[in-house]
């Protein structure tokens, strides 16, 4: 009669691991540590899959190897199994007279798929023309106690993948290709700005005032000092603090935290890239992030056309440029001029349901518009230009027309990718937006920024021409490897609780 209970039969299992396990300790062979692998399986692969069955007996390649048992197959006195090490695998050939002492035995009666083990032996290939190594001492380095799931069919549960993220990445090639994908972005991003003169720097993660980002903080205190701090939002003010110094072209890949709500998009740990670069405009950093989106995508993937959910996205081509005006006017199909004026903009955002509506200015109700009408349709790169300055507190004003910045932010399969603009450099116009952002807080806007007082004192010493932009890098992982939510991309993603 089948046990129709998962974790009853889980729980069985462990049971019958933990016996195991004891007769490993008894024998004083449990967890042992003296295992040297010769090779690694990929090197086996790369040097010897081309190699005919006979070549290979000629040569007689000596190797020792070590993996996770993966597949077993038994036919009595001899078994193939498979075993993996990180994303490679090989196959093993154990025969019952060939394996060194009581090896055969150990592999038949106490191993099982999940364990990590250790063997020595010859390269041979099958009739079927398999790499496989014929072994001749077989060591069980590590018991695992706990099944791992089907492995034919991966881990498919999400909350279990996230939770459970070791197993994942076992059972899940895909999983382990993400990270692998990711690994090569974040090197292609430093190669990018090292080879333009940039210089890495790490800033402060704990922050005194919460600034450089419309955000909720996490705060904490530290006892030592018995003041309250913050983690940090975004590095952008103290990264200006250095361009103030006279480093002129400075970027930071690191965490930022924001006390936000959970989606498939947002994660209250994230990562970022952002940098700065003297006597440069926003037009220049456009230019250098279309740039830096075609390298990275390029030397990450290896193609500039790609596929993310349903559309293909076109790299090759320019990246279109229109203004937040514009874009929204063209979906209502109405003038341009017509989104000055207060009454329009609230008769197009009636359906929006807009809390505190009546105390939102022009430009918060352009912006309202824009992200729930628009943002999620600009499927291919879009770059959207010359936002409100009042949602825009750290970037300079557009001298044609002072109620907007020259500011843009880059939208690719609906999602914003990446934000900069012409940095804010007159330590009065700053000192007036500080303002206002306090007024803003004190009246319960948990977003809004706190005065920075040594950030205008950095501004009254003076700041050059300067253009700066935040790239989220979780974001540009989750468009490379077509992951449909952020938590995909994260390690280690934060959940709520079970």
């Amino acid at each position: 009669m089948s046990n129709d209970n998962p974790v009853q039969t889980e729980r069985d299992e462990f049971q019958v691991r933990r016996q195991k396990l004891a007769k490993l300790r008894e024998a004083g062979t449990a967890y042992p540590n003296h295992f040297v692998p010769s090779h690694i399986v990929q090197e086996l692969h790369r040097a010897y899959d081309a190699n005919t069955k006979q070549e290979l007996q000629d040569l007689a390649v000596e190797v020792n190897v070590a993996g996770r048992v993966m597949a077993r197959r038994e036919m009595g006195k001899a078994s193939f199994v498979t075993i993996q090490e990180a994303s490679n695998r090989i196959q093993l050939y154990l025969r019952a007279d060939s394996v060194a002492d009581d090896g055969y035995d150990i592999f038949q009666d106490l191993s099982d798929i999940g364990d990590i083990v250790g063997a020595q032996g010859t390269l041979m290939k099958t009739n079927r023309g398999e790499l496989t190594i014929e072994v001749r001492s077989f060591h069980l380095l590590v018991k695992a106690l706990r099944p791992l799931p089907n492995v034919f069919h991966g881990l498919a549960d999400q909350e279990t993948r996230f939770r459970r993220r070791y197993v994942d990445f076992i059972v899940n090639e895909s999983s382990r290709k993400t990270f692998e994908i990711r690994s090569r972005i974040l090197d292609a991003v430093r190669r990018f700005f090292n080879d333009r003169g940039y210089m890495e720097v790490e800033t402060p993660m704990l922050h005194t005032h919460p600034g450089g980002a419309l955000a909720k903080p996490f705060r904490t205190h530290h006892n030592a000092l018995d003041r309250d701090l913050y983690l940090r939002i975004a590095p952008e003010l103290h990264l200006k603090r250095l361009v103030v110094g006279g480093f002129e072209r400075v970027y930071e890949i690191n965490r930022n935290f924001r006390n936000e709500g959970v989606s498939s998009k947002h994660s209250p740990e994230f990562t970022m890239l952002e940098f700065y670069q003297s006597y440069s405009t926003y037009e220049d950093l456009i230019t250098l992030t279309e740039e830096l989106l075609r390298e990275v995508t390029q030397n990450s993937i290896g193609t500039l056309q790609f596929t993310y959910g349903d559309s293909e996205i076109d790299l090759t081509q320019p990246v279109r440029q229109v203004t937040m005006e514009e874009v929204v006017a063209r979906h209502f199909e109405v003038n341009p001029a017509t989104l000055r004026h207060r009454g329009n903009l609230l008769t197009h955002a009636k359906d929006l349901n807009l809390p505190n509506v009546s105390q939102l200015d022009e430009g918060e109700l352009l912006n309202a518009l824009f992200e729930g009408f628009v943002e999620g349709t600009l499927n291919q790169p879009t770059f959207v230009t010359q936002y409100p300055a009042s949602i825009s507190p750290l970037a300079r004003r557009n001298p044609a027309d002072p109620e907007f910045t020259d500011r843009f932010e880059l939208f690719v399969a609906g999602r914003e990718l990446a934000n900069g603009f012409s940095e804010l450099n007159d330590p009065d116009d700053q000192t007036e937006r500080f303002k206002r952002q306090a007024e803003l807080r004190d009246a319960g806007d948990e977003e809004a920024m706190s005065f920075d007082v040594d950030y205008i004192q950095a501004l009254e010493y003076g700041l050059p021409p300067t253009a700066g932009e935040g790239v989220g890098i979780d974001r540009l992982v989750m468009l490379l490897t077509n992951s449909p939510t952020i938590r995909d991309v994260i390690l280690f993603p934060t959940m709520r609780e079970r």
